[in-house]
C-alpha cells in the first residue's frame, strides 16, 4: 500500500471537532510512549509528520492524518496509562479515547500497540478485552523489536498473545520502526481493513 498525499488534517479533544465521518478511519492505541507516532512515520515514509517524544504523555489529542486525498485516514489517540500525569488528567484522556472508539461509527479497526520488551500491562489487557468486545479484529503490533535479542523474540511474543487473550483469529506482528521490520505487514493489514469498509 502507497501512503501517499499525508497531512495532519485535524487535531481534537471532543466530537465535535472531529472531521466529518464518511471517510474511513483506522486507530492506533497504546499506553504512552509505545511509539504510535513512530509507527505512523515508519507507515507514511514521514519522519516528522507524527510528533515523537521522549517524554510519555506528551500526546493529548486526538491526532487525524488524511491519507490519498482523505480517502482513509489514520487516527492516533492519547498514550494511556501514564502513571506521572494527574488522575484528573488521566479520566480525560480516558474518556476521550473511550468515546470516540465507542461512538465513531466510521472506525473499521483498530490496531494495538503493546512494548514488544515487556509482558503486557494491566490497561494493555483492558484494551484488547475491549477491541474484542466491540469486535473490531484483534490486531497487536509488538514495538521496537530491535531493543531485545534475537533469543528473546519468541518468548516475549508468546507472552503477549497469552496475556492478551489472542487466538487463531487475531494477528500479532513483531515491529520496529528503526529498523522497518513488520511495515509492509502492518500496511497489508491497514489496506485490508480499508477495502473491507
Amino acid at each position: 500500500m502507497d501512503f501517499i498525499d499525508v497531512s495532519l488534517l485535524k487535531t481534537a479533544v471532543e466530537p465535535k471537532q472531529y472531521p466529518d465521518t464518511t471517510v474511513p478511519e483506522i486507530a492506533f492505541v497504546g499506553r504512552s510512549n509505545v511509539g504510535k507516532s513512530s509507527l505512523i512515520n515508519c507507515l507514511t515514509n514521514r519522519s516528522k509528520l507524527a510528533r515523537t517524544s521522549s517524554t510519555p504523555g506528551k500526546t493529548a489529542t486526538i491526532n487525524f492524518y488524511s491519507i490519498a486525498g482523505d480517502s482513509y485516514r489514520l487516527v492516533d489517540l492519547p498514550g494511556y496509562g501514564y502513571a506521572k500525569v494527574s488522575k484528573a488528567e488521566q479520566e480525560k484522556w480516558a474518556e476521550m479515547i473511550n468515546s470516540y472508539l465507542s461512538d465513531r461509527y466510521n472506525l473499521v479497526g483498530v490496531i494495538q500497540l503493546v512494548d514488544a520488551r515487556h509482558a503486557p500491562s494491566k490497561h494493555d489487557v483492558m484494551m484488547s478485552d475491549w477491541i474484542r468486545h466491540y469486535n473490531f479484529p484483534q490486531i497487536v503490533v509488538a514495538t521496537k523489536l530491535d531493543k531485545l535479542k534475537k533469543s528473546q523474540i519468541d518468548k516475549n511474543m508468546q507472552i503477549i498473545y497469552d496475556e492478551l487473550g489472542m487466538d487463531d483469529d487475531s494477528v500479532l506482528i513483531p515491529f520496529s520502526a528503526e529498523k522497518r521490520t513488520g511495515r509492509e505487514d502492518v500496511a497489508e493489514l491497514i489496506e485490508e481493513l480499508i477495502s473491507r469498509a
